[in-house]
């Protein structure tokens, strides 16, 4: 099961948190200089033209930066021997990128290409990616079936008003990720009627 977040890119169900690079923020300071030298040039001189290659360069450089790093976590995960189905949850990207507080940090992740990566890999080596719905309660589930519909994105540890169990947020969701996609799939292979 694997849970996608900002603080740490990736939260896995065995426990293995993988820290976010944070490639464009590292970045973005020379970014933003380049960008203004260039916005301060005169429009078709040979210096806004030259300004213009650095800016392209360096906004090459944070792709290629971010490509590489998603590149090697993917093929890292789909190698592992240990893993022949990886658990997913359904991100509504699209919408997260409406929050202007978070839209830049979102975009800087690259959960999509991740998600992509990890499709097209599995496929490859003849690994199983399983997707839950978007709306489960993936970080809220305690492992004694209460919800906890009062959690805030603020909230990342939490206890449990019924079991007093104490859980990491993003550590829960992985577990939670996994245990729904193959309880789901349990279900699918009953309704089938293979399961009889």
């Amino acid at each position: 099961g694997i849970d996608l977040g900002l603080k740490h890119f990736a939260i896995l169900s065995n426990g293995i948190k993988i820290g976010n690079p944070k490639t464009l923020k590292q970045h973005l300071a020379k970014l933003k200089v380049l960008q203004k030298r260039l916005s301060k040039k005169v429009k078709g001189s040979n210096n806004r033209n030259k300004a213009r290659i650095k800016v392209a360069k360096q906004q090459e450089k944070i792709a290629n930066i971010r490509k590489d790093f998603l590149q090697k976590l993917s093929t890292q995960i789909i190698n592992d021997s240990q893993i022949d189905t990886i658990c997913l949850e359904t991100l509504n990207i699209s919408g997260m990128l409406k929050n202007h507080k978070l839209a830049q940090a979102i975009s800087d992740v690259s959960w999509y290409e991740f998600v992509r990566m990890l499709e097209y890999k599995a496929n490859w080596n003849g690994k199983n990616i399983l997707r839950i719905g978007r709306f489960e309660p993936s970080s809220k589930l305690c492992t004694c079936g209460y919800i906890n519909n009062d959690l805030t994105l603020s909230d990342r540890v939490w206890e449990c008003p019924k079991c007093h169990t104490v859980h990491d947020r993003d550590l829960l969701a992985s577990q939670n990720i996994k245990n729904i996609a193959f309880s789901d799939l349990n279900q699918k292979y009953h309704n089938s009627g293979l399961g009889k």
